[in-house]
């Protein structure tokens, strides 16, 4: 689990260097495997603008560019890109800067002219047309975020994150999310928690009007919980949404993807987008496959499916295969106008079969197979929706469907404070104790602790 520290700090705030954080961190329970720090390899980069363009003399693919890069300087810089312009705001790696793989830059001559530096491309700060899809591929990084002339260029593109490697054993299924780190980090610095309630306004209608869900085995999946998004704007998603799932070894796609891949890493619950016009007869039935179905998953695989596995059908077809994958026509598409986000709570056990049989594991199914809480169905579903509306890409349909099947008794375990201590070697008193359970989610009552749902290593 990669967690990025500025998405923690939505949570908690967290004020010590990342070493310390990372220490602490791993003598509190939670194993840090290393942290990385974004644009560590670039430095001596600024934000430029280039004052004029000028054919080299004696080179018909090259250009010589004047350019201010603040406090009143200018410099001269020769390239051979043919999107720059007089006027395009640009990263500048100027004298004796580096680049990520180690490259250093001097200035020098190009054909005969001085040449101060270098004109910088997404790839070469380490970048993708994924983390800015406004920029081009193959050419110099046209920047269009509001930044000034001369700024660093790690603030001024949100390259400045520190993300952090989490080794999440298989009894914690509730540290692979943002917010299960943000609380075991608040218990560890003793600073307060935060997570707000996902509040969904909705835009009227009735999802009765576009969907049905029908959930054949309760068994294999104990709660399945769907909302329904119209009007849909697919494009790209906002800077800061980018730059924490980048963080979090996450690409970003388009803002509907997005959001479920955001809700995933910051709540632990995997989810799904369906296409209303590929959902067959407006029907999601959870059921066992049938022998001889078959699914072409969205990564163009075809799998044979058998008896055992739980999918997810449309009227006619297995749409997705519970937990694991998408089929190919259930993903987002360009033209996409009505959204079905799915929320559902699966077997561990079948989720992790499944996944082995077809060959097949993924972020969804790696979650899923140690075991979640159904409650968190519900909460997740809201924050996509919320998400939503705050992005202005869709409107959410008031009601949902909610088909639960899980029963949940809140474990309850004596409290030994003395064993505890002989346990650990410790000295930490009974009330000291009892307030470390509840900065960790845990309820106290009449000598008892009161395990959360989300907690299944109790």
């Amino acid at each position: 689990m990669n967690l990025s520290m500025k998405w923690l700090n939505d949570y908690v705030k967290i004020d010590c260097n990342p070493h310390e954080f990372a220490a602490a961190m791993t003598m509190s329970g939670s194993k840090v495997e290393g942290y990385e720090v974004e644009g560590e390899g670039v430095s001596n980069v600024v934000v430029g603008k280039i004052l004029s363009v000028e054919k080299h003399p004696d080179a018909d693919k090259l250009v010589v560019c004047q350019l201010d890069v603040g406090k009143g300087d200018s410099i001269q810089i020769v390239t051979g890109a043919d999107n720059v312009f007089a006027g395009a705001v640009v990263p500048v790696a100027l004298d004796g800067s580096t680049l990520p793989g180690g490259v250093k830059i001097k200035k020098g001559k190009l054909r005969g002219v001085e040449s101060n530096g270098m004109l910088c491309s997404l790839n070469e700060l380490g970048l993708t047309v994924h983390d800015f899809p406004y920029a081009i591929e193959d050419g110099i990084f046209i920047i269009e975020e509001d930044c000034e002339i001369g700024e660093d260029i790690h603030t001024a593109i949100g390259l400045n994150d520190i993300s952090v490697e989490f080794e999440i054993t298989s009894n914690r299924p509730d540290c692979l999310s943002v917010t299960g780190l943000a609380r075991e980090a608040a218990a560890t610095f003793n600073k307060p928690f935060r997570l707000p309630k996902p509040q969904v306004k909705g835009s009227g209608d009735n999802i009765e009007n576009y969907l049905k869900v029908t959930v054949e085995n309760n068994e294999l999946c104990r709660r399945y919980s769907a909302r329904v998004v119209k009007n849909v704007k697919i494009g790209p998603s906002p800077r800061w949404m980018r730059e924490r799932l980048r963080a979090s070894g996450v690409r970003p796609i388009n803002n509907l993807v997005d959001i479920t891949n955001y809700v995933m890493l910051e709540y632990g619950q995997p989810m799904h987008a369906f296409d209303l016009k590929y959902v067959s007869g407006g029907q999601i039935v959870v059921r066992n496959a049938k022998m001889g179905e078959t699914i072409e998953t969205l990564d163009g695989t075809v799998h044979e499916l058998s008896p055992e596995m739980l999918v997810i059908c449309d009227a006619e077809k297995p749409a997705a295969v519970a937990g694991v994958m998408g089929g190919e026509y259930s993903g987002i598409m360009e033209d996409t106008q009505t959204v079905v986000f799915e929320s559902a709570s699966f077997k561990g056990a079948s989720v992790r079969t499944t996944a082995k049989r077809i060959g097949l594991r993924t972020e969804s199914s790696s979650r899923f197979e140690k075991g979640l809480d159904p409650a968190l169905c519900e909460d997740a579903l809201a924050r996509a929706c919320e998400l939503v509306e705050q992005l202005g890409c869709g409107e959410v349909v008031n009601t949902i469907i909610d088909e639960n099947h899980s029963e949940y008794v809140p474990e309850r375990l004596k409290h030994d404070y003395k064993w505890v201590n002989e346990h650990l070697g410790s000295d930490i008193s009974e009330n000291e104790q009892i307030e470390i359970l509840k900065k960790l989610g845990f309820g106290y009552e009449n000598g008892e602790i009161i395990v959360p749902p989300t907690r299944i290593d109790m």
